[in-house]
């Protein structure tokens, strides 16, 4: 079961990844940066749903260093969504459309994800 305060920072992040993406629609000279934010704000609602963010990050970041990965789906999962915001971080010329396709699908999933760990729906 989890506690108040990350039920909160949860729900904070992921309301914040979503105003991310509705910027990044709106402002398209930013979008690139928004969109990356969005991602990381989308993975760090999942990161306060699983439990204590930075023992999630040391978790994902030591999968990344693996030859050999683990077969739980949701590692495999955060570790994909890392190696999107860094490969998303490294790009030069972003292709607004595609990556804001990207991102309203990670911040979809993070929605769900969050929603059915806490039991309750995120209000924009």
């Amino acid at each position: 079961m989890m506690d108040e305060y990350r039920r909160g920072w949860a729900h904070r992040y992921l309301r914040e990844a979503k105003a991310e993406l509705q910027a990044a629609q709106k402002i398209p000279y930013m979008a690139p940066s928004l969109m990356i934010e969005a991602i990381r704000k989308a993975r760090n609602a999942i990161y306060y749903s699983l439990g204590e963010p930075a023992f999630i990050e040391v978790l994902v970041r030591d999968e990344l260093s693996k030859q050999n990965h683990s077969n739980d789906v949701i590692l495999r999962f955060l570790v994909e969504m890392e190696k999107t915001v860094q490969q998303l971080a490294e790009i030069e010329e972003i292709n607004d459309d595609a990556v804001m396709k990207q991102a309203g699908t990670i911040v979809q999933v993070a929605s769900d994800f969050v929603e059915t760990l806490t039991e309750e729906k995120v209000d924009n």
